[in-house]
């Protein structure tokens, strides 16, 4: 089948609009199989695409669906980014607040016009968290090849919920994250034995200076992601849990690996049913593929 008009952005790119998360977005086919839409990520050069619906749900959500070459996703951050970026330039307006419905879950966002690009937020939800099991962490510290002066000091890996489950695996510095080069096989396997969507290995913010991370996620299709904005708000999560704080604000780079520097914000609070995080990140759109 062939998809027209499809949109690529640059999804959660930095301050100054350089790099980005490139994301396909385009208006969903009714026609169209779940095999089509993950075909389209690979016809963009994409690792994500975001699949627009035409009519509100009943809860006045609008359905986004997100797919990489090889599955579905419940959620996708930067899609989101992307997806109401797209929205928001098909209108004249200068700021969208709206509703959106992905995985059976509807949200807030809203979108704002910016000189360099598209301001997009949006509400993750309740993230859980727990403490990965001794087999679990094992196996996914050995898959990452983490050497024994890589792991941070005073911090753990956690798993982080917002939706699909990932380890957060924090390391000692910025040169500690650039070494990393895992064992995409054996992280493959240890993901689906376990469940997990992947691995989100950081170095945490200290003052004003914004925290790094990578995020790897072959198990889905994606070895490594250029920015990955639900774990941003996991790992927001995890920071505020640590902490006698009400809420906690950061701000992580990502992609520099892969030559897309990308920029990730998040905020998390504490509320009656648990922590909730907001997400973030500025968009250009710039066309076709």
């Amino acid at each position: 089948m062939s998809w027209r008009d499809v949109t690529v952005v640059d999804a959660c790119v930095r301050r100054d609009g350089r790099g980005g998360s490139p994301t396909a977005v385009t208006d969903d086919d009714p026609a169209a199989t779940d095999a089509d839409r993950r075909a389209v990520a690979a016809a963009t050069g994409t690792s994500h695409a975001a699949f627009l619906g035409a009519m509100r749900a009943p809860d006045g959500g609008w359905p986004v669906r997100f797919f990489t070459a090889t599955a579905e996703l419940s959620g996708c951050g930067h899609g989101t980014v992307a997806a109401q970026a797209v929205r928001l330039t098909r209108s004249a307006l200068g700021e969208l607040s709206d509703r959106q419905c992905t995985g059976g879950r509807t949200f807030d966002t809203a979108a704002i016009r910016r000189p360099v690009g598209i301001e997009v937020w949006f509400d993750q939800g309740l993230v859980t968290l727990r403490h990965p099991a001794a087999d679990e962490r094992a196996a996914i510290v050995a898959a990452l090849g983490l050497t024994a002066d890589d792991p941070h000091p005073t911090d753990a890996p956690r798993i982080a919920a917002p939706g699909a489950p990932r380890m957060l695996v924090p390391v000692r510095d910025r040169s500690a994250l650039l070494r990393i080069c895992p064992h995409l096989g054996k992280l493959t396997a240890a993901c689906q034995r376990f469940g997990l969507l992947g691995c989100f290995v950081y170095v945490p913010p200290v003052g004003d200076r914004p925290g790094a991370a990578r995020m790897f996620a072959p198990a889905i299709g994606v070895d490594e992601d250029v920015a990955n904005a639900n774990s941003t708000g996991g790992l927001a999560a995890h920071l505020l849990d640590m902490t006698g704080a009400q809420t906690v604000a950061i701000e992580v780079e990502q992609g520099d690996t892969l030559g897309r520097p990308a920029s990730v914000l998040a905020s998390a609070r504490r509320g009656p049913a648990g922590i909730t995080t907001r997400v973030g990140g500025l968009a250009v759109v710039r066309g076709g593929p």
